[in-house]
């Protein structure tokens, strides 16, 4: 894949993302505008974070990291990509089938593990409920996260990257039609959740077969293959299962406190916007073109590729988590401040969001890092990284939750996250040169943050000088709307005139993108 082709790879993830995210903010908003914070909205958060947890672990955690650079190879080499991914298919759906029938059976323990702190409240027992509704979303949507895997190999992002907006129609339009019809809001969402499924696997499927791939269903077989698989999965899946563990951590702590549950699943989804965007839009595209490069034996392409993933992601990533930081309470309160949402909640969110925007440029480094150990088919040393990571997770949200409160999961978090960088970091450099940014970027990365610094200011002095209006209820989006415009003109005009970012190379490779 050449250096414009990847970009082109990338902002066509990044902009379905994009979207994806968009109608994610008014899923959202509407679901605190009618739940609020109360029982309803934090039995709706298990609920739906129960499947998708578990989707992460199975799908896109472990299976994807080890099945993606085995099956880009054989696109690769010609060597009958079809049957392999039909057996990858076949376990993969078995697997997920009996996952889904002893879930249901032992709901009531799964809650009880992922919120204790509900255990006698009204939302332990609508957590169950929700639970048992949402829960079947996991099967269809870890096996599109396969075909997914297929068609990115392939280089065919489009169809991959727009399935999430398929769930965000659906459950802004299921919620939508219930408040029109006076109907149960909070019941027409749940279950809105595994019909998004079916509807994203459907998608993906029907995208597969028009990209030549042809499935075959089949019975599982314990093929030479699917051993190495496994082999390579196993590490994948205890590092996936390592991340759900710091959620699940936090999540605990978080259900100790009234409210808190919702409002760090509120910060989370704001911080998440660059994150998918950026971070895992790249990471998308990148593991398959290391793989394809590694096959190839092309080591300085490879240096190329992480090189130019690494420094797009960041000049956007930075200036993002510094708006973060600086803005948080602005952001929220147009947001999802309306309804059932107060002003209390939107104060609470946004320390969240500030704190989680501390460590967006982590969350995003991991995501350009971990693809050159999986395109090694190296899932092992990931792992060691990630137990590293959740102890200093577990400790500090368990240790400071009796001092600070609520808070503590961000915070933990956080420097968890930025631990997983520097043990990343030290890790990939067994690999030589072919694992090390380039010249270029060293250059760069500097003047991004420069001007990410520049915009800080801007946004701070725009924050004081329309303070006014952003205390409105009429005036606060508009405010909001100079704000952000402040804070792109800042960053881009100082980012082009100092070298941070070449406009020519953007325009190049939307050019390419259409």
């Amino acid at each position: 894949m050449k250096p414009i082709r990847l970009m082109s790879g990338f902002f066509t993830v990044g902009g379905w993302t994009l979207m994806s995210r968009v109608l994610g903010f008014v899923r959202d908003a509407m679901i605190l505008a009618y739940l609020g914070t109360g029982p309803l909205y934090q039995a709706y958060v298990v609920a739906f974070r129960l499947p998708n947890m578990f989707r992460r672990f199975f799908a896109e955690g472990a299976f994807n990291m080890a099945f993606v650079p085995m099956f880009s190879k054989r696109v690769e080499a010609g060597d009958d990509p079809d049957g392999f991914a039909s057996d990858a298919f076949a376990g993969l759906a078995s697997i997920l089938i009996v996952l889904t029938l002893v879930a249901m059976a032992v709901m009531p323990w799964l809650i009880y593990g992922l919120a204790s702190g509900f255990a006698g409240q009204e939302q332990f027992d609508l957590s169950v409920e929700f639970g048992r509704i949402a829960f079947p979303y996991i099967l269809f949507i870890s096996l599109a996260a396969l075909l997914s895997g297929m068609l990115n190999a392939s280089g065919r992002f489009a169809a991959a990257a727009a399935a999430p907006v398929l769930l965000n129609i659906l459950l802004v339009g299921a919620m939508a039609g219930a408040a029109w019809l006076g109907g149960d809001i909070a019941r027409a969402l749940i279950w809105a959740i595994p019909v998004a499924g079916i509807a994203q696997f459907a998608l993906l499927w029907v995208a597969a077969r028009r990209a030549g791939f042809v499935l075959k269903l089949k019975r599982p077989r314990l093929t030479p293959d699917m051993r190495r698989l496994i082999r390579v999965a196993i590490p994948a899946a205890l590092a996936g299962g390592v991340v759900q563990i710091n959620l699940l951590v936090g999540q605990q702590v978080a259900s100790y406190f009234d409210k808190a549950v919702g409002w760090l699943f509120a910060a989370d989804r704001l911080y998440q916007l660059p994150l998918g965007v950026v971070g895992i839009a790249v990471g998308i595209v990148l593991l398959p073109d290391l793989s394809r490069r590694l096959q190839a034996r092309d080591d300085d392409g490879a240096r190329h590729a992480l090189s130019r993933a690494a420094e797009i992601s960041l000049a956007l990533t930075i200036p993002a988590a510094v708006a973060l930081v600086i803005i948080p309470f602005p952001l929220v309160s147009v947001l999802f401040e309306r309804g059932a949402a107060t002003v209390d909640d939107t104060a609470a969110i946004a320390v969240a969001v500030a704190i989680y925007g501390l460590g967006l440029p982590a969350f995003v480094l991991q995501k350009i890092l971990q693809p050159v150990f999986f395109a090694r088919e190296d899932t092992r040393r990931p792992f060691h990284y990630a137990v590293i990571s959740m102890v200093v997770n577990a400790g500090l949200a368990i240790g400071l939750a009796p001092v600070i409160g609520w808070i503590a999961p961000a915070i933990a978090t956080t420097i968890a996250a930025w631990v997983m960088v520097a043990s990343l970091g030290i890790g990939i450099r067994r690999y030589g040169d072919v694992a090390r940014f380039d010249q270029r970027f060293h250059g760069r990365i500097w003047r991004m943050i420069f001007a990410s610094a520049v915009m800080g200011v801007a946004l701070w002095w725009g924050t004081v000088a329309l303070s006014p209006f952003l205390g409105l209820d009429w005036w606060r989006a508009l405010a909001l709307v100079v704000l952000v415009s402040i804070g792109a003109l800042s960053y881009f005009g100082t980012a082009h005139l100092i070298g941070a970012i070449r406009i020519s190379e953007i325009r190049q490779a939307l050019g390419r993108n259409r």
